[in-house]
């Protein structure tokens, strides 16, 4: 079996051709895109799962993550290599435009019965979804009269499994006030928090790869998108591609969130910026509006 111990001064699992390869393959199956000096974290990660598949090499790995049918290992290494890093509220301004201005402006061209769907990805393990959910039904006056779907994906299943559980660290809920804290969790342990029945079962999680139109594809007339920080990790085409599958996921004169780096004006310009108060969010044209 393949033994790697970097502070060995050994050989490198992945020769510079390998690892140009291996990060063009990654690239095209998720979108994000990693530089020489991203080298050691990806053969960290190689490693691990060479390890746990028995695998004899890094060619012989790589040629079962490119050719195994059932797609598990693959999946396994997305699992290994995708960042979450979240807490509840973060960004929180967003869920305050949200709230007081994004909400009351698409409620104007809807009629009563007509859903409000919303769009978390990547939800990672569903502090921002369930955020959402909660900054709706504290803030909005409106909440009680509409039908709010919110839906919620990523590209880790295991973080999934983690959002669906709906169990939180200290740490996660450190913003979280103890009235709230009260209301939609139980403590369990001393630093682990349960949220509530209800909004587990209020928000709908699912496995999607942003880049792969088979899984978007059924992803469409959402009001609302959140899509922060990810986009950060993909190049220049890959963003461009990205934002214009949301054009399409978006119902007319819908809105989508990002993270507080990213500038949809860098990336297209098919979304119209909307200021509510000091946050810029992008729209999508309404019926019969010309593209900016």
């Amino acid at each position: 079996m393949l033994q790697f111990d970097r502070s060995s001064e050994t050989l490198p699992i992945m020769t510079d051709d390998e690892y140009a390869k291996f990060c063009a393959f990654f690239y095209r199956q998720t979108g994000i895109e990693y530089h020489d000096n991203k080298k050691y974290y990806v053969e960290r990660r190689i490693v691990d799962r060479i390890a746990k598949t028995n695998s004899e090499s890094f060619r012989d790995y790589f040629t079962m993550i490119r050719f195994q049918a059932s797609g598990v290992e693959m999946q396994a290494l997305v699992n290994l290599m995708t960042v979450n890093e979240t807490y509840f509220f973060r960004e929180d301004y967003q869920f305050d435009a949200l709230v007081t201005g994004i909400l009351p402006a698409l409620v104007k061209g809807k009629r009563r019965g007509d859903p409000i769907r919303i769009w978390s990805i990547p939800c990672s393990s569903g502090e921002e979804p369930y955020s959402i959910a909660i900054n709706i039904l504290e803030r909005w006056e409106q909440a009680d009269s509409w039908d709010i779907e919110i839906h919620a994906s990523d590209i880790d299943s295991r973080i999934l499994a983690e959002a669906r559980a709906g169990r939180f660290s200290a740490r996660s809920v450190g913003r979280v006030s103890s009235a709230l804290l009260s209301k939609y969790f139980t403590r369990k342990i001393a630093d682990e928090y349960q949220i509530c029945d209800a909004l587990r079962g209020s928000i709908d999680f699912s496995l999607v790869n942003v880049i792969d139109p088979v899984q978007t594809r059924p992803f469409r007339n959402f009001d609302i998108i959140f899509c922060r920080n990810l986009l950060i990790y993909f190049d220049d085409v890959a963003r461009r591609e990205t934002v214009e599958m949301f054009y399409d996921c978006l119902a007319p004169a819908g809105y989508i969130c990002l993270g507080h780096s990213e500038s949809m004006s860098r990336m297209s310009s098919i979304f119209r910026p909307r200021k509510f108060k000091d946050v810029v969010v992008y729209q999508k044209p309404g019926p019969g509006e010309p593209l900016p």
